[in-house]
């Protein structure tokens, strides 16, 4: 393989930060590749997440919402022959929408691999039943491909030297409350995060929050509820997802909606809970043994997340 093509449909951070595990295997695994990115939305491999080294070049076609548009299909190839690219060698193809899919194939290739409709858009045929891609593409490309996951000791000094100024101590539990998808409620009430950081406080241990500075009313909120609450953020010059994560290398454990900062916090690998409602815990958990799911779906047979008590968390804590 010489040259390699992922595709993603998804928009958000945390869409891009699932693919970290996925792209350092496959680059770790095929080291004389070049790696390409075609996102249908903002590239985050190149803007907000570029300090987590992940190093991809960019397929850019000039096609706004790339896949999201059916005329896309007769313009693909065009637009990918003015780049004097020859072909890929092989296309991952991230997303299951049939329209997506049957766009995306117009740029030359010699091997496709998608999920979409059963996984019949392989070109090698097989028994796809999972949705771990790494398993699956073994099974395509009869290899073996080793799990490489993120590293913090990846990150730069400045972001971990950061993270231990603001949070010097021992005995942290971070929090993340806010949704940046607004169209679906996966959000648990805040009284329930204010009981719980203070039964926190109670054993000894200090409430960490991760709000953004301009929810200056929650901010107020939970400052004048949770006496010991620190937002480290706050008190920081530098802004980005790598010092999130950084920060949640010091934490002991942390809880926290179906949000982006929980795979920010889910790539320094510790201990984290995370509820989830109307979404697929399945599909947007983050991956690995120290993560545990609190899914409103499955205990109680309901898409509201706030049906998951304060004392089912705990109970985990």
């Amino acid at each position: 393989m010489k040259k390699i093509l992922f595709y993603n449909s998804g928009g958000g951070l945390g869409d891009s930060i699932q693919l970290f595990t996925l792209i350092l295997s496959l680059q770790n695994h095929f080291k004389g590749a070049q790696f390409f990115y075609l996102g249908a939305h903002e590239n985050h491999f190149q803007g907000k997440l570029k300090e987590f080294n992940i190093n991809l070049n960019t397929l850019n076609l000039g096609l706004k919402y790339y896949g999201f548009r059916w005329w896309h299909y007769f313009f693909t190839k065009k637009k990918f022959n003015k780049l004097n690219f020859e072909k890929f060698d092989l296309i991952i193809d991230l997303q299951s929408k049939l329209r997506n899919t049957i766009i995306l194939k117009k740029i030359p290739h010699d091997y496709f691999y998608s999920s979409t409709y059963k996984f019949k858009f392989c070109t090698n045929k097989n028994k796809y039943s999972s949705k771990d891609h790494i398993k699956n593409l073994n099974k395509f490309l009869d290899t073996n491909i080793i799990i490489s996951r993120f590293n913090i000791k990846n990150l730069s000094d400045k972001y971990k030297s950061e993270a231990n100024r603001l949070l010097p101590d021992k005995n942290y539990i971070g929090f993340s409350l806010t949704q940046g998808n607004k169209y679906r409620k996966k959000s648990w009430s805040i009284n329930n995060f204010i009981l719980l950081a203070n039964k926190i406080s109670e054993k000894n241990k200090v409430p960490v929050f991760f709000v953004e500075k301009k929810e200056v009313q929650l901010i107020n909120l939970i400052k004048s509820n949770v006496p010991k609450a620190l937002f480290p953020e706050h008190h920081s010059t530098i802004s980005c997802p790598a010092l999130v994560t950084a920060l949640s290398s010091k934490l002991e454990l942390a809880i926290t909606i179906d949000n982006g900062v929980m795979h920010m916090m889910g790539l320094a690998n510790i201990p984290l809970i995370a509820l989830f409602g109307p979404t697929n815990s399945d599909k947007f958990s983050p991956t690995g043994a120290s993560i545990k799911v609190l899914d409103s779906k499955k205990i109680y047979n309901s898409n509201d997340v706030n049906s998951i008590t304060v004392y089912d968390v705990f109970k985990l804590i």
